[in-house]
């Protein structure tokens, strides 16, 4: 408080304070202090009062049995026992409430537990969403995704789910695979050429591949020609030549070194097989003409038996005639080295012509009466020589006792006597000298009785 203009400070302060303690001044620093309680019971609506709020008497009147005591105390003792009062009403209003928000608390704890972000990807897109899905696969049900046996799903499709995981699923593509000459099927999830090739682990660097390598596999697959880098050595024309290819045929690697063929020209491996790695191809330069030959054709032989004629005599009734040929012959020159010729086709000329042969069969008679004994050896060693099949200079007589043809077959020979078995021949000299003595063979006769 300011003290009054024209007073002393400090006697005016000693006065207000001794005499008018809640005097107010307009002053701005007057004191304007109050306690809560006499502003509380100044303001409070009156309530009726239950019997056990009834006021106590004043202290220091009659039947208070208390001693007076400041109003200040009084007060915050009736503002306590207000609000005991005022406390069992309000926790039964407000425990229902309470009871309700416990309810709903843990039931959004319960289902904001439950639900999980994740992170999927399929077959390279990607998104992010909430799922209550306990595992992958109960996932991958939920979001439609069909996997089959060579798609690739991590985790593990029975791998449990938590909030924050990521799942990728990448489908198999089958890839109809050509490699260095061998076809076989194989499975990718790669999406494109490049990154199958790296999957299957096909050397590329060098290699020929038939799409482009950032071509990108659909679902269906495709069909991929790849050809890796290979050596390969050519020998042509007395050189040597070793080359890097990843040529699909013989005959283009062969060209790849600067060598071309020509005419009957050939290699060593066949022009259209595939080149293995390491592998020495030898180029062979080939000049050729044909040349014909006429060759003889053999011509076969019939045995006719005849009973007619003793056993051992075989008579020539028809001679063969040997049959003409005509064969056409590749002559070939390899490297300037003469090769082996070789038969392209044949034509007949002529047809041979059957020999037919009579042979006998019956049996050759023991002796002749009035021949037996004498030496028919010395007689044969003395017309002959002893050679059944001998003949004269003039081809008249033949045989061991140089029959001619007319006398023999008198006899009943067949053919020709030089033909006929020695035993035959005996037979029929003994026949003749029964006939007509030793005067057939007038100077060796007489050594039939020496």
């Amino acid at each position: 408080m300011r003290p009054r203009p024209g007073a002393d400070p400090w006697s005016a302060w000693s006065v207000v304070v001794s005499n008018t303690p809640y005097e107010t001044y307009a002053d701005p620093y007057a004191d304007t202090y109050r306690p809560a309680y006499e502003y509380e019971r100044a303001t409070a609506p009156t309530e009726p009062r239950l019997p056990r709020q009834t006021p106590l008497p004043p202290a220091g009147t009659a039947g208070s049995g208390t001693a007076p005591v400041p109003g200040r105390a009084a007060a915050r003792r009736a503002a306590r026992r207000k609000k005991a009062d005022q406390r069992p009403e309000t926790l039964r209003r407000l425990l229902p409430q309470a009871l309700v928000v416990a309810f709903l608390a843990g039931g959004t704890s319960a289902f904001v537990a439950d639900d999980k972000a994740i992170h999927l990807s399929v077959d390279g897109r990607e998104r992010t969403l909430h799922t209550f899905a306990d595992d992958v696969t109960e996932l991958l049900t939920e979001e439609g995704v069909d996997v089959g046996d060579h798609d690739v799903v991590a985790p593990g499709r029975a791998a449990a789910l938590a909030s924050g995981d990521e799942v990728a699923v990448r489908y198999g593509r089958p890839v109809r695979l050509t490699l260095d000459g061998h076809r076989r099927q194989v499975w990718t999830t790669a999406r494109t050429v490049a990154g199958a090739l790296h999957q299957l682990g096909v050397r590329a660097e060098g290699a020929y591949v038939s799409a482009s390598r950032s071509h990108r596999i659909d679902r269906h697959g495709l069909d991929l020609d790849v050809r890796t880098e290979r050596s390969v050595t050519v020998m042509a024309d007395g050189r040597r030549r070793t080359l890097r290819t990843n040529a699909a045929t013989v005959r283009e690697a062969v060209e790849q070194a600067g060598i071309f063929l020509h005419g009957q020209d050939t290699t060593s491996a066949p022009a259209g097989s595939f080149p293995r790695d390491g592998q020495t191809i030898t180029v062979m330069r080939v000049t050729g003409s044909k040349e014909v030959r006429e060759e003889p054709i053999a011509y076969a032989t019939e045995r006719i038996e005849d009973p007619a004629a003793f056993r051992g005599t075989e008579v020539v009734t028809q001679a063969g005639v040997p049959g003409m040929r005509r064969v056409t012959y590749a002559l070939r020159t390899v490297n300037g080295v003469r090769q082996r010729p070789r038969r392209l086709r044949t034509e007949t000329v002529r047809e041979p012509r059957t020999q037919r042969i009579r042979v006998g069969t019956r049996p050759m008679p023991a002796s002749v009466t009035g021949a037996d004994g004498l030496n028919w050896s010395s007689l044969a060693s003395c017309e002959s020589g002893g050679r059944p099949a001998a003949t004269d200079a003039t081809g008249t007589y033949g045989g061991l006792y140089q029959f001619d043809t007319q006398t023999w077959q008198s006899l009943g020979g067949s053919g020709r006597p030089q033909d006929a078995p020695a035993a035959e021949q005996t037979y029929r000299a003994k026949k003749l000298y029964v006939r007509r003595g030793a005067s057939p063979w007038p100077h060796c006769g007489p050594r039939l009785h020496g």
